[in-house]
């Protein structure tokens, strides 16, 4: 996701971006998706080579997060663990400026908290990008109980220049997205494990009867299960709602190792590439 992201703001802004992972390994696997990212929008004639070459020499990555000390901007898009988050917050405001904006890519958990372990909470928002990031046209924005104004109309005219529409929710959990998505991915699990239909027909009865792009079983094997899973039990926790309850047979194809797409195994069965 981070990689992207850095795509997507050094292709419509011109602006330098520096791509940091505490893993050198993921830092290798960033180059080369950039680079995949590069060459298709040259084949498919999004962009001249020439255009290509310049957004590759914008994008850096470093190892080192004092790599962030002069950013007017960071994203931070690391894994969906609220306790790494807050660590990764809490050391990013001890060597960024005090005007430097922080925002989180998270999909679900709580911003008031993320920048409440920091001291600039009036600087602290959260943007919420859907993968592929420079492909899909939506950013949620969502401010915590001390973002003021000024930050969020910040990102706001960001936002704009990357092209995205923009929609922005109070920070309640799974915010407006993730909640609806989830409820209706968890409902087509409960409806799959209580034998009302295939899985391919209960899809089917969203993408032709909806119109959606993709129906919810397939949607939470490209998500991944496991990610589904912790989501719906963040709503659970948040809002002590039943409605969020994780069904059983989500619980269980995750604890047998089935997370979808990633894996080869989950709602679906997918050859190996």
């Amino acid at each position: 996701m981070g990689s992207a992201i850095a795509y997507l703001i050094a292709s419509k802004t011109n602006t330098k971006v520096t791509l940091y992972d505490v893993f050198p390994d993921s830092l290798t696997k960033s180059q080369a998706t950039v680079e995949k990212y590069c060459k298709s929008s040259v084949d498919k004639g999004f962009i001249t080579a020439e255009k290509a070459a310049e957004v590759k020499s914008l994008i850096s990555w470093s190892d080192d997060l004092a790599s962030a000390k002069d950013a007017d901007l960071v994203i931070e898009a690391i894994a969906e663990d609220i306790n790494l988050k807050h660590e990764l917050f809490k050391k990013l405001d001890a060597i960024c400026g005090p005007t430097a904006i922080f925002a989180s890519n998270t999909s679900s958990l709580p911003i008031t908290s993320l920048a409440a372990v920091t001291k600039r909470s009036k600087q602290f928002l959260g943007m919420h990008f859907f993968s592929p990031a420079h492909i899909m046209k939506l950013l949620e924005i969502i401010p915590g109980l001390d973002t003021d104004s000024a930050t969020v109309e910040k990102i706001r005219e960001f936002g704009q220049k990357l092209g995205k529409t923009i929609i922005s929710s109070k920070d309640l959990p799974g915010f407006i997205t993730t909640r609806l998505g989830m409820v209706l991915c968890n409902e087509a699990a409960f409806a799959l494990m209580e034998g009302l239909s295939s899985p391919e027909e209960i899809d089917l009865g969203m993408t032709l009867g909806y119109n959606h792009p993709m129906g919810p079983l397939a949607l939470a094997d490209f998500i991944g299960l496991d990610i589904c899973l912790h989501i719906l039990e963040v709503l659970h926790e948040g809002f002590g709602d039943p409605k969020y309850r994780p069904c059983p047979l989500l619980r269980q194809l995750v604890s047998a190792g089935h997370l979808g797409r990633k894996t080869g195994k989950g709602f679906y069965k997918y050859e190996a590439k």
